[in-house]
């Protein structure tokens, strides 16, 4: 399936170093940081999330192979900003700050998410 041109990727909420918990799926309750953003697929791939094995051959980084667990990517509706202020799930929401500036808040405190 081809792309259209004018599509763009979806506008996220959530950013790389955004600390998150995992809302569904097996890692359903897990909290980390993003450790990276993959706009194009609407996923992220969160610290200590969603942990796969991965067979690796033999190399110069590993040089007997074997079995190495990693983070696999976590689509971003499965995944929900932590409240800088109680430390709860939260939804984002965007204000003007006192300098004009548009910023990321949270919902549940009013806090401003840096």
């Amino acid at each position: 399936m081809e792309k259209k041109k004018h599509e763009q990727p979806a506008k996220l909420k959530i950013r790389k170093g955004d600390l998150v918990k995992v809302i569904a799926g097996d890692s359903k309750g897990t909290q980390g940081k993003i450790v990276e953003v993959l706009l194009d697929k609407g996923r992220a791939i969160v610290e200590g999330a969603n942990m796969v094995s991965k067979h690796t051959k033999p190399n110069a980084a590993n040089p007997n192979g074997g079995i190495v667990k990693q983070e696999a990517a976590i689509h971003i509706s499965n995944l929900m900003l932590v409240d800088p202020k109680s430390g709860n799930p939260t939804r984002v929401g965007r204000k003007k700050n006192d300098a004009g500036k548009l910023v990321r808040v949270a919902k549940k405190s009013g806090e401003e998410i840096k």
